[in-house]
C-alpha cells in the first residue's frame, strides 16, 4: 500500500528523513517554512527543503499560516492520504490532523513522553541524558501527546553537539519510519497511548539563551556549549566584543576565580564555580572560528 504523502519539515533533521522516505514511498508534496532573510545583508535564501524538493522534482508549498487556502487546496489537488511531519516548527490545527485518510505521523526526536516540545535534542544534552532516540507518533491536538507506533534508541556520546546528535537521531528515525509504515498502513500496528507519568517538556530556544554565566559549574557550561551548537552558539562579552564558543574541555584543576581569565596549556581558560573551563575553539566578533591557541596569539590583555 503506497498512499500519497505530504511531507512537512524545515531543518537538516527533516532533510535526512525525507531522503530516505522518498526512496521507499511516494512523496507527492512537500510543505516547508517560507524563505527568510539570512545574515547582515538580509539576503533571501531558499528554505532547505525547498532546494531538496526541486532536486527531487516534488512540488513544494510554503504556507505562512496553517489556515491558508493554499494548504487546503494543495492537499486536495494531490489527493494526500498521509502526512509525515519532522521538525516542521508549527502546530498543526485540528482540520489538518483530520484531513488525510491515514492521519498525521510525527518523527519526534526523543523517546516520548520524555522531552515533548520544540527542543528535545538540546534538552537531552543539557540534562546529561545517556540515551535518547526517535519516536513515530500519531499526532493529536496536544504537544507531542499522541499515541506511539514505534521507537528507536540512540546513545548520547559525551562529545555530541546538537548537530551531531540530530544527525544520529534523524538517521535512526528515517529507518524507523520506513520500517514502521507498512504495518501501520496495513492496520497491523496499533498505536499505544503515551504514559503521562514521567512526561517532560522543552520549549523554544532563544538567541539570548546562549549567554554564558561563569557563576555556574563548568559541567553545566560545557553541556550548554554542546547543546547550543550549531545554534544559537554560546557567547560572552570580552572587551566590549562578543566571543562565541564552539568547543571546550573542563580542566582537571581549579586555579581561577569565577570570571577570571587564564591560560591552560596554551589555550584561553575561564574560572567557574567548579573547575576551569578551557576554550578549544572560539570565534571573535566579525571573524572566522579559530583554534584557541591561535586566538591567544592575537588577543591582547586576555589574562586579567
Amino acid at each position: 500500500m503506497n498512499p500519497n504523502i505530504l511531507f512537512m519539515g524545515s531543518s537538516d533533521y527533516s532533510l535526512i528523513i525525507l531522503k530516505n522516505l522518498k526512496s521507499k514511498f511516494p512523496v507527492k508534496l512537500i510543505a516547508t517554512q517560507p524563505d527568510k532573510p539570512i545574515g547582515r545583508g538580509k539576503r533571501i535564501e531558499p528554505a532547505l527543503l525547498k532546494v531538496l524538493a526541486d532536486d527531487l522534482r516534488i512540488p513544494v508549498i510554503q504556507p505562512r499560516k496553517m489556515s491558508e487556502d493554499l494548504l487546503r487546496d494543495s492537499i486536495k489537488s494531490h489527493s494526500i492520504e498521509l502526512i509525515i511531519v519532522a521538525a516542521y516548527g508549527k502546530i498543526l490545527p485540528k482540520w489538518l490532523l483530520e484531513s488525510p485518510k491515514y492521519g498525521c505521523l510525527n518523527v519526534h526526536a526523543s523517546l516520548l513522553p520524555r522531552w515533548r516540545g520544540a527542543s528535545p535534542i538540546q534538552a537531552a544534552i543539557l540534562n546529561g541524558d545517556q540515551q535518547t532516540g526517535a519516536t513515530i507518533m500519531k499526532m493529536d491536538e496536544g504537544i507531542d501527546t499522541g499515541p506511539i507506533l514505534n521507537v528507536n534508541t540512540v546513545i548520547v556520546d559525551a562529545q555530541d553537539t546538537a548537530k551531531t546528535l540530530s544527525e544520529k537521531i534523524a538517521l535512526a528515525g528515517s529507518e524507523l519510519l520506513v520500517n514502521t509504515l507498512p504495518d501501520y498502513l496495513d492496520g497491523k500496528l496499533i498505536p499505544q497511548t503515551q504514559i503521562e507519568q514521567g512526561a517532560t517538556y522543552t520549549g523554544l530556544i532563544k538567541k539570548e539563551d546562549g549567554l554564558l554565566n561563569f557563576d555556574q559549574p563548568a559541567e553545566i557550561l560545557e553541556k550548554r556549549i554542546r547543546a547550543f551548537n550549531p545554534w544559537p552558539i554560546c557567547f560572552f562579552d570580552w572587551n566590549s566584543t562578543i566571543l562565541r564558543i564552539y568547543r571546550v574541555e573542563i580542566s582537571n584543576e581549579k586555579k581561577l576565580k569565577k570570571f577570571q581569565r587564564g591560560i591552560y596549556k596554551n589555550y584561553p581558560s575561564m574560572g567557574t564555580s567548579t573547575n576551569d573551563l578551557v576554550f578549544l575553539e572560539i570565534q571573535p566578533s566579525g571573524k572566522n572560528k579559530i583554534d584557541g591557541k591561535a586566538f591567544l596569539n592575537g588577543a591582547r590583555n586576555w589574562v586579567n
